[in-house]
């Protein structure tokens, strides 16, 4: 089931949270809306589940929302068939867990529901799924936070959704449960197809996960694309800088119509800096070492240069062995690949 958004706004009094969005998902892809607060991920999720409605279009062709080209704009949340997995699990604590997987099957109306039998069997075929056989009767306060949103997932795909929509689905969980709950949610996608958006703001949740990256920010779309895409090729000054850590240095650009200087930033990642005990040629920047910090499976050397710019690079812990590197040191820096941005040209 492939969706398509066209040209879709959305205000809310004077604030505007969504204006002229586009985008659309491929039939079994998992699609990650990543960016910050207020950037309109949520909004665009909430329109595409039906729980917001888009501003009234200008032209014929805008503000339509398409699940497999039809047309869906006017449809209600239960007539659009979607899942939706919030960040807060949003179980019923009174119901057993099988109880709150076969809700949605049980509130069918009576002509569209399912045999006790059936829905007995899908049960347990979500509970396989989910990896939690046998926790059928145990309440959700009997659970840990990543085995509730698992079966918080389970209930939506228990109605065999044409979507499914999950809205920060691990933001309330501890780092090392959501780096799990991530590897799980990509091997679940792998068994079903089941077209598929997150949102997220965790930058490493999106890039890990998704097939396709769409980075908003101030209710536009900045760029889309694979994870590696948009990590290696942004397409903006926004999208380099919101996805990790990165080094900004000022450059200088002639115009030669003009005679004008122009300052064009230079956008360096800390893996993409060569740290050296002497200088490699005129591309090398004179620096010293300030801070290191050797947790992780890089280095992170912190070094000042002779304009007093704090810079970040990262080093493979066997290449920071061989430095012998120390606090105060003189070293040398040099980029081995760089993204300039000016308001001329973006390379």
């Amino acid at each position: 089931m492939s969706v398509e958004v066209r040209n879709v706004n959305k205000t809310f009094g004077n604030y505007k949270a969504l204006q002229d969005v586009s985008l659309k998902v491929e039939s079994g892809q998992l699609v990650a809306l990543l960016g910050p607060s207020g950037s309109g991920k949520t909004t665009l999720l909430r329109m595409i589940a039906g729980m917001e409605v888009p501003d009234r279009p200008k032209e014929p062709d805008d503000g339509k929302i398409l699940f497999f080209d039809q047309d869906v704009a006017s449809w209600s949340v239960s007539q659009r068939q979607v899942g939706f997995v919030f960040q807060h699990y949003a179980l019923f604590k009174h119901m057993s867990v099988f109880e709150n997987i076969a809700f949605g099957l049980r509130v069918r109306p009576r002509s569209q529901r399912p045999t006790r039998t059936q829905i007995d069997q899908r049960v347990k075929e979500l509970l396989n799924l989910i990896q939690l056989e046998g926790f059928g009767d145990r309440f959700p306060m009997q659970l840990s936070g990543g085995q509730r949103q698992r079966v918080a997932l389970a209930r939506a795909l228990a109605i065999e959704p044409k979507v499914l929509l999950l809205d920060e689905p691990f933001g309330a969980l501890d780092a090392k449960v959501r780096q799990k709950l991530r590897e799980w949610l990509r091997r679940l996608h792998e068994q079903m197809h089941t077209t598929t958006i997150l949102v997220t703001h965790d930058q490493e949740e999106a890039l890990e996960v998704a097939d396709r990256v769409v980075v908003m920010n101030q209710a536009k779309i900045e760029q889309v694309g694979t994870p590696d895409e948009v990590f290696h090729r942004p397409a903006s000054e926004f999208v380099i800088d919101f996805l990790g850590s990165v080094n900004v240095f000022s450059g200088r650009n002639s115009d030669t119509r003009t005679g004008s200087l122009e300052g064009p930033k230079v956008y360096i990642r800390p893996h993409e800096l060569q740290i050296t005990r002497e200088s490699l040629g005129q591309s090398s920047i004179g620096a010293q070492v300030q801070r290191i910090h050797r947790a992780g499976a890089s280095a992170k050397v912190f070094v000042q240069t002779g304009k007093e710019q704090s810079v970040r690079v990262d080093v493979p812990m066997n290449q920071f062995e061989n430095l012998e590197l120390g606090i105060g040191q003189q070293v040398f820096i040099t980029p081995l690949q760089a993204h300039v941005f000016s308001p001329d040209y973006d390379i």
